[in-house]
């Protein structure tokens, strides 16, 4: 059940002032966005529509917590579509953005920040990625993490158990 107590009617105004959430105002609702998306084929929980009209009415909370604002692909299909130049793959960005300043970020974004600060890159390169590139003559991979760490503290991303890994 929506109680709209706990709508947030200045959540829209946050967005607008966030690089890429400008024209989110602009969107009546046609769903030319949703029509055209291709990760709404995948699947029905990612509704660009659904996401605007959400912010736009408050409900910042179930926004910024919710997993479907990171499955945009950034394919720009419905930027390229939309009647009211509302830039949704850059609105999700910067919907996101603030869903990381404020804490919500999904586990696996969780998981990919402490392998970055662990390794200073996605995937761990171990002995015998290195051994290949020696026999290829290519150079060998480094572990090089505090440049990372230092982006990722400042950002606020980084968390001291990282320094653990």
């Amino acid at each position: 059940m929506i109680d709209s107590k706990t709508f947030d009617p200045n959540f829209k105004f946050l967005i607008t002032s966030e690089p890429g959430g400008e024209n989110i105002k602009k969107c009546f609702s046609c769903g030319t966005c949703t029509a055209g998306c291709p990760v709404r084929e995948v699947t029905e929980r990612y509704n660009p529509r659904r996401i605007i009209r959400m912010a736009l009415l408050g409900m910042k909370k179930e926004v910024l917590s919710s997993d479907f604002i990171w499955l945009c692909s950034s394919c720009y299909t419905c930027f390229e579509r939309c009647p009211q130049d509302v830039k949704i793959p850059e609105l999700m960005n910067a919907i996101k953005n603030i869903a990381v300043r404020e804490g919500y970020l999904p586990s696996v974004m969780k998981s990919q920040l402490d392998l970055l600060a662990s390794f200073g890159r996605l995937l761990e390169v171990t002995d015998f990625e290195n051994e290949k590139r020696k026999e290829s003559d290519l150079p060998l991979f480094q572990k090089r993490t505090e440049d990372v760490k230092k982006i990722l503290k400042n950002l606020g991303l980084h968390r001291e158990e990282q320094d653990r890994g």
